[in-house]
Parts: structure tokens; C-alpha cells; sequence
């Protein structure tokens, strides 16, 4: 096992976003109106999904990682492949002569969280047969992301997700598992992800949702309730850190993981952690120093960025950042100051990854303020 080798799996797309332009728009529903015509600006076109957003992030903060995904054999299919050779990434890709390439139109609305029209395509026939676990067996940590748009890993109560990270698990390779948001109508909407998560989180180290996407499949009367409080603004403007994070926290905790991070969107991002036993097994399995993470618990507000263009990628990249600093060996607050870091660079560009900066130049500037210089939410 390589201490600094890391595996980034699971969901891979091409995302088309167009450029909103004129001032933040406070509800999407002035500017979504029937019948009307939008002038927007040029499209942006990027890789999309945790395997390009997280993965390729965290080879630019520096980390030795291989991807994991799975693309068709058509135009998108090698528009993912040749952004991914720009980055020395597409040598584990897989393309399925028998499926589409998944896409996402991106509504990146100024003021409003992202609207996402998606087509899963070849991620639907993702399954553990499609990792390289040779590579994963060299690898201190295995990273996956999006189960929810991802059919077999929600069909049959996740019996496949919970198949992977076992087995993943079994090699001795640390786990992290990043969800995406679900559509309620949807087969993955209506699965019982409470069963999953009960089977799969005694093998995932750090687990690093979203509020909205955790809140729906685990307390779906919570879920409403936010968006009625809410009444059309993003629920995450109208969240009671004690009440509606905290107690979601401590039940994925009990279901078995070791870490959880809340995405809780611009706000920032809600942590817990397990005790000194838990992290002193980590120690023995992947031979880093997890000393100043047990027993951790806070609130890190999200730093103000130089500019806000799009929050495409802003929870992926943080995700990244975490990770990989505590891959390099960080300790727990610099990894949660450089995960806020780095989703504060993230939002200053329209795609995922050309707004980010390498760590000694966030460190420079946390240690200069920044990490006090908060967000008015």
C-alpha cells in the first residue's frame, strides 16, 4: 500500500452549463417562466460527477489518484476521455459499447443553488466488476460518489454499494463515500436508503453528504418540512445547525463510519468524528497519524470567496481537499481549513476545477485571516 495513492470511483458526466448573466436572482421561479426567452452567455463545457470533480481536484492539490468510471461510446463519451488525458487521468477509464454517455445540463443560476437535468447514462451499469481492485489494493484510500444516480448501487438496497466498500474494505484501504442529490419521483427517490446506509456505512470510513440529500433519504418529514420553512429559497438559508444537523449527524454515526462532514451549501459545513479507538485502527490499517481527529465536532463557516460565478463543483473540491490533506498528513483543523479553502477558490470560477489553488498558497492566506473572514449568511 502506498500512503499517498488514492482511488476516485463511481460517477462520471459531461456537464453543459450556460452562462446566466444580470444580477443574483432571489427566487428561480422570476426567471424559469413559461413561454419566456432567456439570454444567456456562452456555454461552458466540463467534465461533471465525483470521479472528474473530486478526482481530478484532488490530482491538482497534489495527490497520486486513479479514476474509476464508466463512459459510452459516442461524442460525449470522448469529450470526457480527452479532457481526462489533459490531466493524465483516462487510463482507467471504461467505455461500454452498449451505453450512453451521461450528461448534465447545469442551471447555475447567480443567487440560486444549481439545478441539474440529468441523464445517467453508462453510470447506471456501474458495478464492482468495473474496479480495477489491483489498483485499489496499492491505494490508501478509495474514494466513491453518487450512488443515487448510479442504478445498481440503490437497486436491491444497495446490496451491490454495500458489496464494493466491503470488499474495498477488506484490502485494508481506507473508505470515503460523497452521495448526490435524488430525484423524489424517481426509482433511486422511492429506494430505502436507510437499509443501505445501515449495511454500508460499517464499512465507509468518512461519509461527506449533503444536508439535503441526507435529510430526504433519512428523515423525508424533516425534509418537508425544511423546504415548507424554506418557501422556495434553498433550504440551507433556513437550517438550525442543533436541530436539523446535529441529530442526522449522530444517527449516521451510529450506523458505522468514523467521520461525517454536512455539506450545509454556502453556509459552510457541519463535522463530527468518533473516539480515539476508532481512529487508532484507521492508524494500524493505512499507517497515517490520526491522532487530532477523534472526538471532533463543529460548525466551519465558508470563507469569503474573491468572487462568486457558479457553485458547480464547490462540494466535490472541498471533499478533495479534505482528503487529500489528510492523505498528506495534515492535521485535523488545517484538513478542515483547507477543505473550506478550497470550496471558497472553487465558487470563483464557472467549472469545478479552474479556480483552485495549491495548498501552500491557501495555507498562506488562512493564516493571513481568511479562515476568520466568514460568510454573511
Amino acid at each position: 500500500m502506498s500512503k499517498n495513492k488514492m482511488i476516485a470511483a463511481g460517477h462520471i458526466c459531461i456537464d453543459i452549463t450556460p452562462l446566466f448573466q444580470g444580477e443574483r436572482c432571489e427566487n428561480i421561479s422570476e426567471l424559469l417562466v413559461p413561454g419566456r426567452l432567456i439570454h444567456v452567455g456562452a456555454a461552458d463545457i466540463h467534465t461533471g460527477g465525483s470521479v472528474a470533480n473530486t478526482g481530478l481536484a484532488m490530482k491538482l492539490l497534489g495527490a497520486d489518484v486513479s479514476l474509476m468510471g464508466k463512459v459510452g461510446d459516442d461524442e460525449f463519451g470522448r469529450m470526457i476521455l480527452n479532457i481526462l488525458e489533459k490531466y493524465n487521468g483516462a487510463e482507467g477509464m471504461i467505455v461500454d459499447q452498449e451505453s450512453s454517455t451521461s450528461y448534465s445540463a447545469v442551471l447555475a443560476v447567480p443567487g440560486i443553488d444549481r439545478i441539474f437535468l440529468h441523464n445517467p447514462g453508462a453510470n447506471d451499469t456501474f458495478t464492482g466488476q468495473d474496479l480495477d481492485m489491483t489498483l485499489i489494493r496499492e491505494a490508501a484510500l478509495f474514494h466513491f460518489g453518487y450512488p443515487p444516480i448510479m442504478a445498481k448501487m440503490y437497486e436491491d438496497t444497495g446490496a451491490e454499494l454495500t458489496r464494493i466498500f466491503r470488499m474495498v474494505k477488506e484490502t485494508g484501504c481506507m473508505t470515503s463515500l460523497d452521495l448526490a442529490a435524488v430525484d423524489e419521483k424517481s426509482a433511486a427517490g422511492k429506494a430505502d436508503w436507510e437499509t443501505v446506509f445501515q449495511n454500508t456505512l460499517p464499512y465507509v470510513d468518512f461519509f461527506l453528504p449533503s444536508i439535503e440529500e441526507i435529510c430526504y433519504m433519512l428523515d423525508k418529514d424533516k425534509y418537508r418540512e425544511l423546504q415548507e420553512r424554506a418557501a422556495c429559497r434553498d433550504v440551507t438559508e433556513v437550517l438550525s445547525i442543533k436541530d436539523d444537523v446535529i441529530p442526522l449527524a449522530d444517527r449516521i454515526l451510529s450506523m458505522g463510519c468514523k467521520l461525517v462532514i454536512i455539506k450545509c451549501g454556502a453556509a459552510g459545513f457541519y463535522y463530527k468524528t468518533q473516539g480515539k479507538e476508532a481512529f487508532e485502527q484507521l492508524e494500524k490499517e493505512s499507517g497515517l497519524d490520526f491522532s487530532s481527529f477523534a472526538d471532533q465536532e463543529g460548525f466551519e463557516k465558508s470563507y469569503v470567496p474573491d468572487t462568486v460565478l457558479s457553485g458547480t463543483g464547490a462540494g466535490d473540491t472541498m471533499i478533495a481537499a479534505f482528503l487529500t490533506a489528510m492523505i498528506q498528513g495534515y492535521p485535523f483543523e488545517r484538513c478542515i481549513q483547507l477543505a473550506a479553502a478550497t470550496g471558497a477558490s472553487c465558487v470563483a470560477a464557472v467549472d469545478a476545477l479552474s479556480g483552485l489553488k495549491p495548498f501552500n498558497e491557501l495555507i498562506d492566506r488562512i493564516d493571513a485571516g481568511w479562515a476568520k473572514n466568514h460568510m454573511k449568511i
